[in-house]
């Protein structure tokens, strides 16, 4: 997990925010979970797992990584596009 200041998102008594996913599926049959659940927490048990997580529009697919361990499903699955300046010549 990360240090300090992810810990203090949430109360260390109510543990982290877990949604129950089909994980053993996914190991089974190598599928990715695909999920709306954003707020979830991301435990060491996912590492090596795709997700297809809800972006509001279409399923982003992750693939989760020792570094991603206890931060937020949602903060891999971009909700807004980048604005760009569309310049057209005439």
């Amino acid at each position: 997990m990360r240090p300090a200041l992810t810990l203090l998102k949430r109360s260390a008594w109510k543990g982290p925010h877990v949604v129950p996913l089909p994980i053993a599926d996914a190991i089974k049959n190598g599928t990715p979970i695909r999920t709306n659940a954003r707020s979830c927490t991301i435990l060491p048990q996912f590492v090596g797992l795709q997700f297809q997580i809800h972006n509001g529009k279409e399923y982003v697919e992750v693939e989760i990584t020792d570094d991603m361990v206890g931060s937020k499903l949602g903060e891999y699955a971009a909700t807004r596009k980048r604005f760009l300046y569309k310049y057209s010549k005439n």
